[in-house]
């Protein structure tokens, strides 16, 4: 069996390790260092606290999770009840528009689903996730079906 660094043979036992505080970022790839209270580490995209969270902007986190909570039916965690979800046009098999408002004065648009249909088939679906404001968009999922009959054989999807 090899020997640890403190030169005694098998594991090294540790209650907990301690780093000394220092006044930059760490300089090597894979390092660490404690700096003003926190830990700072570099990996090949740069110098990073690992208690910052997922690496994404907050826009970006936002726009993500807004779009985890809505795609399919609507709002859900973390959102206030009584939205109001219209259709358009009303009481047709084939909806061009389904948008969620923040209530049933329609002035707030949480997102919005627009949807293009060549006969039966469903060919464009697009989802629009709207900022607190209601009206400014932060981020647009449009799909681009295409079929063979009425079976689906492919779908193309750009997020802007």
């Amino acid at each position: 069996m090899g020997r640890t660094p403190d030169r005694d043979p098998g594991p090294r036992l540790e209650e907990e390790v301690q780093f000394e505080e220092q006044s930059s970022d760490p300089t090597v790839l894979g390092g660490v260092r404690y700096v003003s209270g926190s830990f700072r580490m570099l990996d090949g995209t740069g110098v990073f606290d690992p208690r910052a969270g997922s690496g994404l902007t907050e826009n970006a986190h936002k726009a993500l999770r807004q779009l985890i909570h809505f795609i399919e039916n609507g709002p859900a965690e973390s959102f206030a009840s009584g939205a109001y979800r219209e259709t358009l046009p009303a009481a047709n098999p084939f909806p061009t528009s389904v948008v969620w408002w923040e209530s049933s004065s329609k002035v707030k648009k949480i997102v919005e689903r627009l949807l293009t249909w060549t006969g039966v088939n469903l060919t464009t679906d697009q989802w629009k996730v709207y900022d607190t404001d209601g009206s400014t968009v932060l981020a647009t999922v449009t799909d681009s079906i295409s079929y063979s009959g009425v079976f689906e054989t492919s779908r193309t999807r750009t997020i802007a």
